[in-house]
């Protein structure tokens, strides 16, 4: 008859979703020759050295994370792993199949693993969250260090505005974090890109606009984030009160999705029949980030019409 596991080892494989390790094992009194049973009787299979899941399939993520947490202990999800962990599996841009990342402390020699990526720090119990399943760094240091090094500023900016419009975060816990931080790659911008998102550019166009269309050619200075008056919970992208214009910002590389396009279409004869006055200019990447100098002066001809006596300036890449 196969052996039962103890109640104990039950009792924590469900805590660490199936996965257990030899010291965990050992800790409870289980010696090698029950293991070595176990294994054998298929009870317990190795997932990495001195892990084990509680099956023969092929291991969950949440298992894979569990054991290269467990294999390289102390240790915690770093970086796109501590980032899934949060977000749950609904998190589109993970690659499930990739390597998980763990932290340990500075000094340790834990190798890497196929399937774990091993990175070092000295703030350990200062960014660990041991109590969370599976344990993970904070998500302020989660979301710096993914994009420090994301592949481009664009890329750096989009990890930045995801995590807080996905309510991980806020701009302001991220700056507390960027402060605390020692040397981080791409430093400077992540600092000015937070300041961006504390103004509200919560979307790499949004910021695109803030800070090539608005700034760099002296427009009036929109309010962003203003929650509309027409039906349902409406919030527009920058709104000039005063002129009575506001500017609906637009990223999606491709914006021919009939339910995207009717809601945008539904919000614009609303603010009609509703009484809002405001003329609403809708942008897309092209006008934001492909041409903001021609963009700016078209926005300020319209800003003038409505009232504005001020003039666009000149930036250094205006033809």
């Amino acid at each position: 008859m196969p052996h039962p596991l103890p109640p104990e080892v039950v009792a924590l494989l469900r805590q660490q979703d199936g996965v257990v390790s030899r010291r965990q094992l050992l800790g409870l009194g289980v010696g090698d020759p029950c293991m070595r049973t176990w294994l054998r009787r298929k009870e317990l299979c190795s997932l990495l050295p001195g892990v084990y899941v509680d099956h023969t399939g092929p291991p969950s993520w949440r298992q894979r994370a569990w054991g290269a947490v467990l294999y390289a202990a102390p240790a915690v999800l770093q970086g796109p792993s501590a980032l899934r962990a949060e977000s749950g599996p609904g998190r589109r841009d993970h690659d499930d199949a990739g390597p998980v990342q763990v932290l340990v402390g500075a000094g340790r020699t834990v190798r890497d693993q196929p399937g774990v990526r091993v990175h070092r720090t000295r703030r350990l119990e200062e960014v660990a969250r041991w109590h969370v399943s599976p344990p993970r760094c904070r998500v302020e240091d989660a979301v710096l260090d993914v994009a420090s090094v994301a592949r481009d500023d664009f890329a750096a900016y989009a990890v930045l505005a995801r995590a807080v419009g996905a309510r991980l975060t806020t701009p302001l816990r991220l700056q507390r974090a960027i402060v605390a931080r020692g040397r981080i790659p791409r430093r400077a911008f992540l600092v000015a890109a937070l300041d961006d998102l504390v103004e509200g550019a919560c979307s790499v166009i949004e910021r695109a606009y803030l800070r090539d269309v608005e700034r760099a050619h002296g427009l009036p200075r929109g309010d962003r984030q203003v929650r509309g008056s027409s039906r349902g919970p409406v919030f527009r992208d920058v709104h000039h009160r005063r002129f009575g214009v506001t500017v609906e910002l637009d990223g999606r590389a491709d914006h021919t999705d009939v339910e995207d396009r009717d809601t945008d279409l539904d919000r614009d004869l609303d603010a009609v029949a509703y009484g809002e006055t405001a003329v609403t200019l809708r942008l897309g990447w092209g006008q934001t980030v492909g041409r903001p100098c021609r963009t700016a002066v078209r926005v300020a001809r319209v800003l003038q019409a409505r009232g504005w006596d001020g003039e666009p300036v000149r930036c250094p890449d205006c033809p």
